[in-house]
């Protein structure tokens, strides 16, 4: 599917309620862990979005659909009621050898990042019984200087990996994309390219900054 259809679909969708859209569409929001207590299905909201535009469900690194990612991010209410970035966002997972390996034009990173669909829903609690659909928009990693910053963050993170180790890749690295621990919990061994809030802000037009402050 091309881009600019799948953005005209999913306008379709601003306002509504995911959660009926994900029970239509087959896919679980809550499901129950081997002790049988209910957890939440992290990709829930995005899962439903790729079925909704005839996706099947995987997990490559490449970019879902062909020439261009789908993002899913959940904004929360502030007290004051403005809307914010709840979260930074998953990009892709780190695999430090590819990394090494690889310069940022012919990386994972790179690939995830050129070409992005970014919806936007409401996270209102963590029962998750509502979620509506926000907006949605397109981002392009074409703005010379965003690419230069994205690409030091990388190059950033390629240094740690030869002269520190895997081990000393820290969530305080980079100034757009960070090298997070991924997983459940403490403990966890995985790493992945996650943006930061105020640069997902930038994307979805939240803010004008794209930058930590």
């Amino acid at each position: 599917m091309e881009r600019g259809q799948a953005i005209a679909r999913i306008r379709k969708l601003i306002g509504q309620d995911l959660v009926p859209l994900a029970q239509e569409l087959g896919v679980t929001v809550w499901r129950k862990d081997k002790s049988g207590r209910k957890k939440i299905n992290k990709g829930w909201a995005g899962h439903t979005i790729e079925r909704f535009l005839g996706l099947p469900l995987n997990s490559a690194q490449s970019p879902n659909f062909g020439s261009w990612e789908l993002k899913v991010v959940p904004l929360k209410r502030t007290r004051s009621a403005d809307i914010a970035v709840k979260e930074t966002m998953a990009i892709t997972m780190l695999d430090p050898v590819e990394v090494m390996a690889k310069p940022f034009e012919q990386s994972h990173l790179y690939a995830k990042l050129r070409k992005i669909v970014i919806v936007a829903r409401v996270f209102e609690d963590k029962s998750e019984r509502r979620s509506l659909v926000h907006s949605v928009g397109m981002f392009d990693l074409d703005d010379a200087r965003i690419y230069a910053m994205v690409k030091a963050d990388y190059e950033l993170v390629r240094r740690a990996l030869r002269e520190k180790g895997f081990e000393e890749l820290t969530g305080a690295m980079g100034e757009l994309i960070q090298p997070r621990t991924k997983g459940a919990g403490h403990g966890s061994t995985s790493r992945a390219f996650y943006a930061r809030t105020q640069f997902v802000a930038y994307i979805l037009g939240l803010s004008k900054s794209f930058s930590r402050q």
